[in-house]
């Protein structure tokens, strides 16, 4: 008999996938706001791929596994690696290029290693070792709204830049940080930060004058998205309950 929560499960792993391609084909296309866009639906699958693995009366097969990473790997590793690495030529970006390769190639470099981890050695842990690769891929579209697309403070390389790479080494640190599933203490504050999203990506796509009503929605609602995923890096660790960290050294 057919089960069908394996079989939605790997729907969502599939429909992740292909949005994480569709987000590094808008990219090298020159449209990044689509990218972000479908990189912020593809976590909504990511959550429903765990959702009904969970519900399924099988054990969780290493397939399932092993492709749930390689659709995050594409997603939330190339797709926002692109977004760093890919810029018009003839803009401010220009003479930072060739960093910028360099930036979107460290992300991906440290998003592969923390899923390679995870799936052959920590998918068990009640918790994750690191900033999750779902997390890390809207932290990058926080930075880029701030300073490149469209820039609510400025256009800022250097400072992309630096998110970037403090975004990297954040999913390979030996830290902690919780699974936002039912009854964590942040699952609440992430909803919110993942309705700030919508709100901060949907209007952009229509591309509103600076100044206009639909900018400035986005502008404020980018605001709650920062916050909401600030309070993830800063307070996460601290969420994550004692009987579930891991021993001291």
């Amino acid at each position: 008999m057919t089960d069908r929560w394996r079989v939605l499960a790997n729907g969502s792993t599939l429909a992740n996938g292909l949005l994480g391609v569709a987000a590094v084909l808008y990219t090298l296309a020159g449209n990044p706001l689509w990218a972000m866009l479908l990189i912020a639906i593809a976590i909504g699958f990511d959550g429903l791929d765990g959702m009904f693995s969970r519900r399924s009366p099988a054990p969780p097969s290493r397939f399932g596994r092993v492709a749930d990473s390689v659709a995050d790997a594409v997603t939330f590793g190339v797709a926002p690696a692109a977004l760093l690495a890919v810029h018009p030529a003839g803009s401010a970006w220009s003479p930072w290029s060739e960093i910028a390769l360099v930036v979107g190639g460290a992300y991906l470099a440290a998003a592969i290693a923390r899923l390679t981890y995870f799936t052959l050695r920590a998918h068990a842990h009640p918790y994750f070792r690191g900033v999750p690769t779902p997390t890390s891929a809207l932290a990058v579209i926080v930075v880029l709204l701030f300073h490149d697309t469209p820039a609510f403070q400025s256009v800022a390389p250097l400072g992309v830049f630096a998110g970037g790479l403090i975004v990297s080494a954040m999913m390979v640190v030996p830290v902690p940080y919780p699974k936002i599933r039912r009854g964590a203490p942040l699952r609440w504050p992430m909803a919110a930060t993942a309705a700030f999203a919508a709100l901060a990506l949907v209007p952009l796509q229509f591309r509103p004058a600076p100044g206009s009503a639909g900018f400035l929605l986005s502008e404020a609602a980018a605001y709650g998205f920062l916050v909401g995923i600030a309070s993830y890096y800063l307070l996460g660790p601290f969420s994550v309950a004692r009987s579930e960290r891991p021993p001291a050294a």
